[in-house]
């Protein structure tokens, strides 16, 4: 009831639920915190927690490559390793498991980061109901009435994996 897989790395781990208030839909945790860990991510939204940018644009600018192997047998064993990496050392950087960043790096990130909170996240999901005029609810449905946004714009295909890697 309350493990779930990694969408990362496949591995078991124990998914948390919570409303952030009201009028707003639940949220769970994604990915192990080991993945989170790794990459100095939220394990629900996958934002870095340091700067609030997605992973790949930090990653992009500071020119990381991934680094999980593909079988099943050697990532258990780097994730084993990683584990143990980030038990024996509590202290992170700005870049948490990252390491220590430089300062023209620091500035880039710096300046590419969201400085106010984005609460559009945080909002229901589209009413499919009404989008096909069939919502018998009205102002007690807890989705939202509204139009879609363009499905043919490529960020509305994304899922867990194009938001790590």
């Amino acid at each position: 009831k309350f493990g779930k897989e990694c969408k990362i790395c496949t591995r078991p781990f124990t998914i948390f639920r919570w409303c952030p208030g009201a009028k707003m839909r639940f949220k769970k945790t994604e990915v192990c915190q080991t993945c989170a860990k790794m990459k100095n991510v939220c394990q629900t939204c996958m934002l870095d927690l340091e700067y609030g940018l997605p992973v790949q644009v930090r990653d992009h600018a500071l020119k990381i490559a991934e680094q999980m192997p593909t079988s099943a047998v050697n990532r258990e064993y780097f994730l084993q390793n990683q584990d143990a990496d980030l038990a024996k050392r509590d202290d992170h950087g700005p870049g948490g498991a990252l390491g220590k960043l430089s300062s023209h790096k620091h500035e880039l990130l710096t300046k590419l980061a969201r400085t106010t909170p984005y609460y559009k996240r945080n909002r229901p999901h589209i009413c499919s109901f009404w989008v096909k005029g069939e919502c018998k609810r009205g102002e007690e449905c807890p989705y939202r009435h509204e139009k879609p946004t363009d499905p043919d714009d490529p960020l509305a295909d994304q899922n867990i994996k194009d938001r790590y890697y």
